[in-house]
């Protein structure tokens, strides 16, 4: 029986290696024979479940057959029917979900089977049913901090102050575990207020140093931009605190030019006060901002502030122009729309210089014409000629995609069906089965449409999600955005300035 073992575990770390290569080998009938005899000696252990699963190929139509023997072959076995599902919930496929009732029919304390099933009936869109198994997950095993930190997630929406609660209190009932800090960083990244904000993050600090917490590590970046909107002076502490414990050459550089935004901020903001604005303005001029930086908006502003401070109103505006026609945000529209009353122009005017910029960078989407998921024909670009239209590429797999639709709902409803469409392209077949479902389910109202990889053009899908805003005519005007509780504002003003293009708002 020993020597059986061994060789067991020595075919599945085979067929795990080779699973990893581009071109596996087809594993040979002896060895499969052997992986197949190991799951009958031990049909408890999930390890050599696993093993056989990789060997078959989880696309094999022989697999859910020889689970099915199984299955009455060992009927008090609750792993037989949950190793099959765990293996097709973690590829995100439909045939998950009766695995894993059956395998919890057998044992209705089976933990790890409501967690998979919580994350699979996401997928299917059923979000009251999934909360309800993840419920159960941790009921069957409370002293998990997967399950605690997930289920405090499920409050994010719906209350508020049960979702911060829960976080603040995972660190304190299991300190010993990184969940603690994912709870923190995720905390910091949901609260509004600035204060909460520095609160989160400087417990997130103190509780989980960043050199041993990949979590609190991340969470210094949001610390350090928190503080740079207000108080960089804190913020520089915060970049020094981290270039001081960081080994990779690649974290000193980036923290040291980060360093450099806040040291430069603050010489800016000494001279401005001194009213020293043209010397103010060489040191924000040159300041260089790290790729989608935070703080962008706020460097945008100051510099435009410190233009017009120096007589140079006509910069101002046109920097912010640029800027808004791309990305639209209430701060640097009233900043622009400002100076533009300065130089004697109306409202009016000023979205008349945004769009001569959006019309400029505007580009005809390519054409389409897919299969829908409600009803029967394909729906074409052309048959939205006429309205704006939000398109999303997704997959129901997708946990991002899930998480921006609520944002995409609460604007979309915002608007009149008669001159906004919202469209999602599912890029993966495999899940075909949980998109009708899915959106039965959930009540979001975007149009389900079957997605074709090789047609795609200039509405291309760079995984999910990719989003486009397409004008009445047809063109591309926003694309590659996304929207979250924190930037919700700017999908709204992008639909509604390209409905009443050229006007204000």
């Amino acid at each position: 029986m020993r020597n059986l073992i061994i060789i067991v575990f020595f075919l599945i770390q085979v067929v795990v290696s080779a699973q990893n290569k581009k071109d596996p080998p087809p594993i040979s009938a002896d060895s499969l024979r052997i992986l197949k005899n190991a799951v009958e000696a031990n049909p408890d252990s999930i390890r050599v479940h696993q093993g056989y699963i990789k060997a078959v190929g989880i696309n094999s139509s022989r697999l859910p057959v020889q689970y099915k023997t199984w299955s009455k072959q060992f009927p008090k076995s609750a792993i037989v029917p949950f190793a099959i599902g765990d293996a097709y919930y973690n590829v995100e496929s439909p045939k998950a979900k009766p695995w894993l009732l059956k395998a919890l029919s057998i044992n209705p304390r089976f933990a790890k089977a409501y967690f998979d099933l919580w994350v699979d009936g996401e997928r299917w869109g059923d979000f009251v049913g999934s909360r309800e198994y993840l419920r159960k997950a941790l009921e069957s095993d409370s002293q998990n901090p997967d399950y605690t930190f997930y289920y405090g997630n499920t409050f994010k929406e719906t209350d508020p102050e049960r979702y911060k609660r829960e976080m603040w209190a995972l660190p304190k009932n299991f300190p010993k575990s990184e969940r603690g800090a994912q709870a923190l960083y995720w905390l910091g990244l949901y609260v509004t207020d600035y204060d909460e904000k520095i609160k989160v993050y400087s417990q997130l600090k103190e509780k989980y140093p960043p050199e041993k917490s990949g979590w609190s590590s991340s969470g210094m970046y949001n610390f350090f931009y928190t503080y740079l909107e207000r108080e960089p002076a804190k913020a520089l502490e915060v970049a020094n605190s981290i270039i001081a414990i960081s080994t990779a050459e690649n974290d000193k550089k980036s923290w040291g030019d980060r360093a450099k935004v806040a040291q430069d901020l603050i010489k800016v903001k000494s001279l401005l006060a001194e009213r020293k604005a043209t010397a103010a303005l060489g040191i924000a001029e040159a300041i260089n901002l790290e790729r989608r930086s935070p703080a962008t908006d706020q460097i945008i502003l100051l510099k435009s502030e410190i233009y017009d401070i120096t007589g140079n109103t006509k910069l101002a505006y046109e920097k912010l122009v640029g800027y808004y026609a791309l990305n639209p945000g209430d701060q640097v529209k009233e900043a622009l729309l400002k100076y533009g009353k300065k130089l004697g122009k109306n409202n009016d005017g000023a979205f008349a210089d945004i769009w001569k910029i959006r019309d400029s960078t505007a580009v005809q989407a390519t054409p389409f014409s897919l299969e829908q998921y409600l009803k029967a024909g394909k729906a074409s670009l052309s048959d939205f000629k006429g309205k704006v239209i939000l398109l999303t590429y997704w997959f129901p797999g997708c946990g991002p995609c899930r998480g921006e639709f609520p944002y995409f709902e609460q604007v979309i409803r915002k608007f009149s069906k008669e001159k906004v469409v919202y469209l999602g392209i599912n890029i993966e077949s495999s899940q075909d089965e949980y998109v009708v479902p899915f959106i039965k389910s959930s009540g979001y109202s975007f149009i389900p449409l079957k997605g074709e990889n090789d047609k795609q053009g200039n509405l291309s899908a760079r995984g999910a999600p990719t989003n486009y805003l397409i004008d009445q005519e047809g063109r591309i005007i926003f694309k590659n955005f996304r929207t979250d509780r924190h930037n919700v504002r700017s999908l709204e003003l992008m639909i509604s300035e390209v409905i009443d293009k050229g006007k204000s708002r």
